[in-house]
C-alpha cells in the first residue's frame, strides 16, 4: 500500500512496517513529549482482534482502540481489522506500530515488544496491543501481561475470537456436534502431537500447521483415528484467498502439495469434517443420520462462504 493509501486509512506510513531499530524513535519521541513533572502512568490493553474480520472484533476491543494513543499491531488478523475499520469509516487517532511476524521471520523480538509496551505506558500513553485471534491462544499474551505487571503497569485483557474456532466455522465445521464429537484439542503444528489421545470423535485443530502437515498426518493416522480419518485445511479464513481442502489423513499431504496450500491455515482432523459442505459426497454424513427431524437445518445443506446462504451444497 502506498503512503497516501496508509494516510487515508489513518495510519502513519512510518509505523506501517517496523523493525527493532524503527521502534527507538517511538520511545524517544514519547520521552521528549514529557512535561517537567512525570506523566501519569498509562495503561495497556491486550486486545484480541479475532480472525481478521472487523465485524468479529468485540465492542470492548473497539472502545479500547478508539481510546488508544498507540496501537502495537500484529500482522495477521490485527492489520486486517484495522483496514476493515478504516474501510467502514471508523477513524482511529492512534499511531500504529507494526510488530507483525510472518513464518520464519520475526521483525521485532518478543522481548522488544514487551519493553515497548512498558515504556509507552510509563510515558503516559494509552496503549493497545492488538493481537490476532485471542491473546491467550498461542498469542504470547501471558508473557506480555507478566511484563506489564512486573513493571507496575495497569493492564487489561480483552478476549478475541480465536481462529481455532472461527475459521472451521466458516467452512461449516462445528468442532463438537451431538453424536459426532464431544471434545476438541487445539495445538500447533510445532507441538508434539504423538501423545494426543482419542479417536475421530475427539476433534484436533492444528494452528500454524501447514509446514508440518505431512508429519502430523502420519502421526495421527497411526493412532485410533486411522488413515481414513477426515481432514480439512481452511486457508486464509476471512481473507481474500479463503479456500477449503478436504481429504483424509492418508491423502491430505498430497492434496496440499498439489493445490499449493499456504499459511495461514487451520487444519481440522476428525469426523466433524464430514459435516462440511466442502466434504466430498463419499465423506459426508447424510442429514437424516444425525437429526431427529429430517426437515431440520443441517450444515451440509448450505454454503457458509456464499453471500446468500442456500440449501444447495457447493461444489468442491
Amino acid at each position: 500500500m502506498t503512503d497516501a493509501g496508509l494516510e487515508s486509512r489513518g495510519v502513519s506510513p512510518r509505523f506501517a512496517r517496523s523493525t527493532t531499530e524503527d521502534l527507538i524513535p517511538v520511545v524517544e519521541r514519547a520521552r521528549n513529549e514529557r512535561d517537567e513533572t512525570p506523566p501519569a502512568a498509562g495503561k495497556v490493553w491486550l486486545v484480541g482482534a479475532g480472525p481478521g474480520d472487523a465485524g468479529l472484533l468485540t465492542v470492548k476491543g473497539l472502545r479500547a482502540l478508539e481510546a488508544a494513543d498507540v496501537i502495537v499491531a500484529d500482522r495477521l488478523g490485527a492489520r486486517a481489522v484495522l483496514d476493515g475499520l478504516a474501510a467502514d469509516g471508523v477513524h482511529l487517532r492512534a499511531e500504529v506500530v507494526d510488530v507483525g511476524k510472518r513464518p520464519g521471520h520475526h521483525a521485532v523480538p518478543q522481548d522488544a515488544i514487551n519493553a515497548l509496551l512498558v515504556q509507552l505506558a510509563q510515558d503516559g500513553k494509552a496503549v493497545v496491543r492488538l493481537k490476532g485471534g485471542d491473546p491467550y491462544v498461542f498469542g504470547r499474551g501471558g508473557e506480555e501481561l507478566a511484563a506489564c505487571q512486573d513493571a507496575g503497569i495497569s493492564v487489561e485483557v480483552v478476549p478475541g475470537i480465536t481462529s481455532a474456532i472461527s475459521v472451521p466455522a466458516i467452512a461449516g465445521i462445528p468442532l463438537t456436534h451431538r453424536g459426532v464429537a464431544t471434545a476438541f484439542t487445539v495445538a500447533t503444528g510445532h507441538d508434539q502431537i504423538r501423545d494426543l489421545g482419542g479417536g475421530r470423535d475427539h476433534t484436533v485443530v492444528l494452528l500454524m500447521g501447514v509446514g508440518t502437515l505431512a508429519h502430523s498426518a502420519i502421526i495421527l493416522a497411526r493412532g485410533e483415528r486411522g488413515a481414513d480419518c477426515p481432514v480439512a485445511v481452511v486457508e486464509d479464513g476471512y481473507g481474500a484467498r479463503q479456500r477449503v481442502t478436504v481429504g483424509t489423513l492418508a491423502t491430505i499431504a498430497h492434496q496440499a502439495a498439489e493445490r499449493g496450500i499456504r499459511s495461514p491455515a487451520v487444519v481440522v482432523v476428525g469426523d466433524v469434517v464430514r459435516l462440511s459442505p466442502y466434504a466430498p459426497a463419499a465423506l459426508q454424513y447424510a442429514p437424516s443420520s444425525l437429526l431427529d427431524d429430517q426437515d431440520a437445518w443441517h450444515p451440509s445443506l448450505y454454503d457458509p462462504l456464499a453471500p446468500e446462504r442456500t440449501r444447495k451444497a457447493p461444489a468442491q
